[in-house]
């Protein structure tokens, strides 16, 4: 288990075992979700929408996310 102190500034830092655990680099963005019992999850934000353009395909052809259509 992992462990890390908040600085009177309120920053952390995040033990490199769980910096590797998530493949966090430098510059890398986290996110923190409260649950309902008080329980936080952390999660790497390592991509964003912009890097999925082009990933899904229809009839053989790249479709932009722009002309998606949710079903």
């Amino acid at each position: 288990m992992a462990e890390s102190a908040v600085t009177s500034k309120g920053q952390i830092t995040i033990p490199v075992e769980v910096r590797k655990a998530m493949g966090l680099e430098a510059q890398d963005r986290v996110v923190f979700t409260v649950l309902h019992d008080g329980t936080t999850l952390m999660r790497a934000k390592t991509k964003s929408i912009r890097d999925m353009k082009g990933v899904l395909k229809r009839q053989g052809k790249r479709v932009p996310i722009s002309q998606m259509r949710h079903t």
